[in-house]
């Protein structure tokens, strides 16, 4: 049995992962029931995978404890996660209290991963590395965060430019604090 791969990501209405000018990393949209559900997700056992770029973002955020979502308990449980960086870049130690460094190939990193763990495996970013898995058949979940925002002007990191065509089946969807959308899905090569 493999393990279950689950592309986790946060986005504006518009398929920004980001955006610039004064948004913060919620969109300012965050309530209570966001935060309980980001904490109630990453209760579970289960293996980060990052992508270089993602890991130095978390890793300078973190670090320098200016955005607001760094202090949130989810994120605090996340980094205590184990968690695997896939990239020819880094090498360790890496600043993360339980990460290892796996160089080569991401699409053959996660096959091994997902067929070595006892755990299910998510990534929270990593856009490129995740359409990449993707258009290889390994992310089993796409689960996305919708906040009711359009960043036409100031979004960065569109989530899901130059990905492969893909059908969505609907495997969950709830509301969180009357607005933010929780859509789960599973992908298939269209």
């Amino acid at each position: 049995m493999t393990a279950t791969y689950t592309f986790d990501v946060f986005s504006s209405l518009d398929g920004f992962g980001a955006a610039g000018g004064d948004w913060t990393g919620y969109w300012g949209k965050q309530g209570p029931d966001l935060l309980d559900r980001r904490l109630a997700l990453y209760e579970e056992r289960q293996r980060m995978v990052f992508g270089a770029n993602t890991y130095r973002i978390f890793t300078s955020l973190l670090a320098g404890n200016t955005e607001e979502t760094v202090r949130d308990p989810w994120v605090t449980r996340m980094r205590n996660l184990p968690a695997t960086v896939v990239s020819t870049t880094l090498e360790a130690p890496l600043d993360w209290p339980d990460a290892t460094v796996e160089a080569g190939d991401a699409v053959d990193v996660v096959t091994r991963l997902k067929e070595q763990s006892q755990v299910p495996l998510r990534s929270h970013g990593s856009l490129s590395l995740n359409r990449a898995l993707m258009a290889a058949g390994l992310v089993d979940r796409v689960h996305v965060t919708l906040f009711p925002v359009i960043t036409g002007r100031t979004g960065i990191s569109p989530i899901f430019s130059g990905a492969e065509d893909f059908d969505l089946e609907v495997l969950e969807s709830r509301t969180l604090d009357g607005r933010v959308q929780e859509l789960i899905y599973r992908p298939t090569l269209h």
